[in-house]
């Protein structure tokens, strides 16, 4: 065989290797997944004290695209005022601005048994989110990091639509 010819095969097989490589790396690239534990205390000063008087709890799963977001409300004596599971799927994810855009297929509401007393962040989320669900049949809600500490395993987080921003333990 000529010396043309070897040097021909031979960047055909590493042309052929570096399709294989791309296509597999294509395959196996997914989502990064996360796990985001977040805590809040509420508060609304246009209104009454009843909402420095709840905490928020926000736990975030995320794997192979697929998200869960559940909102937990607590009185300071940590009885249950309340929560929202919801379902659906990361759209996307933006790790320059750490900012992860889910759409929201699926709710559950839990309310307190006297919906009066609970938190106007939980009304509010549970009014939203249905609004959207019933008129889109989506929910989009957006998590950015705005800080992080991965020494510590701790995270700030904001949360919109709801405009809430929680303190956060990164769970591996």
């Amino acid at each position: 065989m000529s010396r043309p010819w070897r040097w021909a095969i031979n960047i055909m097989m590493l042309i052929i290797l570096l399709v294989c490589v791309g296509v597999i790396y294509k395959l196996t690239a997914n989502q990064p997944s996360f796990m985001l534990s977040c805590s809040s205390e509420l508060f609304n000063r246009q209104q009454s004290e009843q909402d420095s008087k709840h905490y928020l709890l926000v736990d975030l799963f995320s794997k192979e695209g697929q998200a869960q977001i559940n909102y937990r409300y607590f009185d300071l004596d940590g009885n249950s005022a309340g929560s929202v599971s919801m379902q659906g799927q990361v759209n996307s994810v933006d790790l320059d601005n750490m900012l992860y855009d889910i759409s929201v297929k699926t709710k559950q509401e839990y309310p307190h048994s006297a919906l009066k007393q609970a938190p106007e962040h939980y009304k509010y989320l549970s009014y939203v989110s249905s609004l959207n669900l019933n008129k889109k049949g989506m929910h989009n809600l957006s998590v950015q990091v705005l800080e992080r500490d991965e020494n510590k395993d701790f995270a700030v987080v904001l949360f919109q639509p709801s405009n809430t921003v929680c303190g956060c333990r990164l769970v591996n």
